[in-house]
């Protein structure tokens, strides 16, 4: 009762939205370099559920998922926020394109029974991770197959995401098997 147990390790998943696919390939290039080998990158996908990023990021935003090889704990989150921040600041100055945001990164954890995503944002289903960070769980996955909630952002509702989540969390239990 009184024993505490350390987390089982998740898999990272870093998110990007970016103006051009040329953006996603330096996104992803700076995150191989920042966080290591990637498992999987997801195929490119149009971002167009809300308009909310247009002004920084243009009006034909791309979509694509990075899933990173090694394991981390999940109480990284909050740093890892702190450095996909820091990423997105350096590219906005290096990447030759007239808009204010080029990239946006949104880093989150899968584990065999949810995806987590972090954010700068406080709202009333995150709660605050330290560093002035907040996380929120963004699907469920249960009786084998992802379940969104009621706050799940539209994108992450569709097929295709889950299909990608399908595949990472594949490789997550092998991993977590190997461990063992």
């Amino acid at each position: 009762m009184w024993e505490l147990n350390d987390p089982k390790p998740v898999k990272l998943i870093i998110g990007i939205l970016a103006a051009d696919k040329t953006c996603l390939s330096i996104a992803i290039d700076e995150l191989i370099v920042t966080f290591g080998k990637a498992d999987f990158v997801s195929n490119v996908l149009r971002f167009d559920q809300t308009s909310y990023y247009n002004a920084q990021m243009g009006e034909k935003i791309l979509r694509q998922f990075v899933c990173i090889h090694q394991l981390i704990d999940p109480g990284q989150l909050a740093t890892i926020k702190l450095k996909t921040n820091q990423l997105e600041e350096h590219l906005a100055r290096e990447i030759d394109i007239d808009l204010p945001r080029p990239i946006n990164l949104d880093p989150g954890f899968l584990e065999p029974s949810k995806l987590v995503l972090a954010s700068t944002k406080n709202f009333s289903h995150r709660i605050y991770i330290g560093k002035k960070m907040y996380a929120e769980v963004t699907l469920l996955f249960d009786k084998g197959k992802w379940s969104p909630l009621p706050y799940t952002f539209p994108d992450y509702r569709q097929q295709c995401y889950f299909d990608f989540f399908d595949k990472v969390r594949n490789r997550l239990v092998e991993q977590l098997k190997s461990k063992l």
